[in-house]
């Protein structure tokens, strides 16, 4: 009798799995950093030139450290050439610095749950982007339900009392769509150069110069920041290392797998936020809509990465 070994648990593709959530909450850890930030650095709500170089300085940093780290580990840092230069410039300006703009002003002029369910197409068009792109990652059944139920979780953990307003303001709604969409295709670019080039590497340029330019972008608008206390240093520090880590894992996950395989763990961000905003800045947690909303946005994984 032929006895067959049983799978590794650690397989490559359960790393993956493992590795796309560790990347998805520490995003949505981000929600309650970024907004005790905000009071920590004194950011008036319609402040946006500051949100801008806030924003700036916590992806300049973070960038700034992976190019250290990789530089530790002696990955070449500084031997680009002119055109991987500029494919590193496109890519941190478009998934950076333009992508985060439309994002910040899209909020300001609209619902924070609007907001969230919004940001959340940017699965979908992961997804169909990459159906378009890549001929081993086309649209299938599996897949489109997956989204289907993913995102049904995403809009029940935004849901409250009151039924919600389905009106649509291009300078609020229509930001937020193009925001997902930018950083939707700013990544499929990103997983074409991280073939080419390290994914560390990359992302610590793409960090750095996308940043930057938010940093400059930020003050020429009128923008400021002033530390008021350590508590607020430690709280961007944070947001430094998240961002430098999950980018970072991020970029490699996305290497080596496809994208509509790790796209629907973006499902897991804004019930993360949510979860997370609730514990950490003392909201009410204990409704039945959030354990269904975690529900949902896990079978929705499951349905996508199901074969057949």
């Amino acid at each position: 009798m032929e006895i067959t070994a049983p799978a590794p648990v650690f397989s490559r593709k359960n790393m993956a799995y493992l590795s796309a959530t560790l990347c998805c909450l520490l995003w949505g850890s981000s929600y309650p950093a970024i907004k005790n930030g905000y009071a920590l650095f004194q950011i008036a709500t319609d402040d946006i030139p500051s949100k801008i170089v806030f924003a700036g300085y916590r992806f300049l940093l973070a960038g700034l450290l992976l190019l250290l780290f990789a530089l530790a580990q002696g990955k070449p840092v500084t031997g680009l050439s002119r055109r991987q230069f500029g494919q590193l410039t496109a890519l941190g300006l478009t998934q950076t610095s333009i992508q985060y703009a439309f994002f910040y002003v899209g909020l300001a002029y609209t619902t924070g749950v609007k907001g969230s369910i919004m940001n959340a197409t940017g699965t979908f068009f992961s997804v169909l982007l990459a159906h378009v792109i890549y001929q081993n990652d086309k649209l299938s059944l599996n897949k489109s339900l997956g989204c289907i139920v993913g995102f049904l979780g995403v809009m029940l953990v935004n849901f409250n009392h009151s039924l919600m307003d389905f009106s649509f303001t291009w300078q609020g709604d229509g930001f937020i769509v193009l925001a997902a969409f930018i950083l939707s295709a700013a990544m499929l670019y990103g997983k074409r150069l991280s073939q080419t080039l390290d994914p560390t590497v990359m992302t610590g340029w793409q960090l750095a110069i996308g940043g930057a330019a938010l940093v400059a972008g930020g003050y020429l608008t009128g923008g400021t920041l002033v530390v008021h206390s350590v508590t607020a240093l430690a709280v961007l520090g944070y947001l430094i290392l998240l961002s430098s880590v999950a980018f970072a894992l991020w970029s490699v996950i996305l290497k080596y797998h496809r994208v509509s395989m790790i796209a629907p763990f973006n499902f897991v961000i804004p019930v993360a936020g949510t979860v997370l905003s609730a514990v950490f800045l003392g909201e009410n947690i204990l409704e039945w809509k959030y354990a269904l909303a975690l529900v949902l946005v896990c079978s929705g994984i499951r349905w996508v990465n199901k074969r057949g």
